[in-house]
């Protein structure tokens, strides 16, 4: 015992502090790198597995420093951001400590630039960590408990039943929002009513994520009409209409589509990505093409990659970045995907080497035939690249599978590695 007492010197607790110190300042910087890095177009499983298992000793170190731990969270709170609050949550929610969570529900509430942060936390800890508030989040008289707690259960996959249907009625504009898009996601053809109800609602939130439930649900007719319309558009749910409209849509209506961007200004980088959503190899020469185009290239060898299946990078397809890189513009609203510039970290494709290499592989494509990354679009298709995918080819894999099986749930590719790898069948 005295041994012990003499090894707590002041010095000694001064670099345990500094050891707990570091693990809240990492845990909320990796937190934040997280939320960006979702839909970064490099990052796949595996660099989620390392980044998690990151993320996972820092919060480790904060839970076992107890009230420690919880003071250089709150320090985090002084600047509060997206990776603060996600620390600060996911301590509060596996420590069960009521007080510590009402503080950051407090902070989320009040500062929404900050919010994604937090609602990560609750997909990021494991269920068991939320059996015991959720039925509190969902019955509760805050209208923000009540969009938190169906957007825990709806990232978790975990149906709320009735609940749900009770939320998708909700006076409060965000909270019917989030209860559509959570129809959608968890494969409640039960509400397929609801969403189509919910199209015509005067919140554009609303009727976006009722429109896109219902084409997820099922319905391939008012409502898919519904993204084709607000992919035409400009506004804060055109990607994703975009994105979940084209990879649904019978082949000529998508060539009908494509064509009227080609004729409409201010549409080429929208056109481009929709030949790949499309995945038609038709189009392979027309992207090539387009590649001479700098403010274009990323994205056209994105496409590229997304009908072929091959890595510009590791093939050694890529050229260097011009000496002025003119970025592309960033029109995704999805919170995990906002980027400065959504090209960042995609390769420069070398035009020669992608003609030179489509000349020798174009027999093995068909035109006329939906193609995702080199092959015709299938479940086992698109389960593989759920496996070894990028995340953007990864999230296009995912919502093509809900496509195929309407009432099945969404597989959720932004949920902890070690989920995905299980529900996936990844290797671990």
């Amino acid at each position: 015992m005295a041994s012990s007492i003499v090894s707590l010197t002041p010095r000694r607790l001064a670099a345990i502090d500094s050891v707990v110190a570091q693990h809240a300042q990492e845990a909320a910087h990796l937190g934040g790198l997280r939320l960006k890095d979702l839909s970064a177009p490099h990052v796949d499983l595996q660099y989620l597995v390392r980044l998690d298992e990151r993320i996972t000793a820092h919060i480790d170190g904060l839970l076992l420093a107890g009230d420690q731990g919880w003071r250089h969270c709150q320090a985090l709170f002084e600047a509060v951001d997206a990776g603060a609050l996600f620390a600060g949550a996911a301590v509060a929610l596996q420590s069960n400590h009521s007080d510590r969570l009402n503080q950051v529900f407090a902070l989320a509430e009040s500062i929404p630039a900050a919010r994604p942060g937090f609602l990560a936390a609750f997909g990021w800890v494991s269920a068991q960590h939320l059996q015991k508030i959720t039925l509190a989040l969902l019955t509760s008289a805050s209208a923000f408990r009540r969009y938190v707690g169906v957007a825990a259960c709806s990232m978790h996959r975990n149906d709320p039943g009735a609940l749900l249907g009770h939320a998708v009625r909700s006076p409060e504009a965000h909270v019917r929002a989030r209860a559509l898009r959570a129809a959608g996601e968890l494969g409640r053809r039960d509400l397929l009513s609801s969403c189509l109800t919910g199209m015509q609602d005067k919140d554009s939130d609303c009727s976006f994520w009722a429109a896109w439930s219902a084409v997820v649900l099922g319905d391939r007719s008012t409502a898919l009409d519904a993204l084709m319309s607000l992919s035409r558009t400009d506004g804060p749910h055109v990607a994703r209409a975009l994105r979940t409209a084209l990879l649904c849509v019978e082949l000529p209506r998508a060539h009908d589509l494509l064509s009227e961007f080609a004729y409409a200004p201010g549409r080429s980088r929208r056109l481009v990505q929709g030949c790949g959503y499309v995945g038609d190899p038709l189009y392979v020469h027309w992207l090539i093409e387009q590649m001479e185009n700098d403010r274009l290239a990323r994205v056209a060898g994105e496409s590229f990659s997304t009908i072929t299946g091959v890595d510009l990078a590791l093939h050694d397809l890529e050229r260097d970045p011009p000496a002025v890189a003119d970025a592309g513009p960033n029109d995704d609203p999805e919170a995990a995907d906002v980027e400065p510039d959504e090209d960042e970290d995609l390769p420069w494709p070398d035009t020669r080497k992608l003609t030179d290499w489509w000349k020798a592989n174009e027999p093995r494509f068909t035109s006329g035939v939906r193609t995702f990354m080199g092959a015709p679009v299938t479940a086992d298709r698109c389960t593989s690249v759920l496996r070894v995918g990028y995340q953007r080819h990864r999230r296009a894999a995912a919502l093509l599978l809900a496509l195929q099986r309407p009432g099945a749930a969404l597989f959720e590719w932004r949920a902890p590695a070690w989920r995905q790898q299980r529900k996936s069948g990844a290797p671990l």
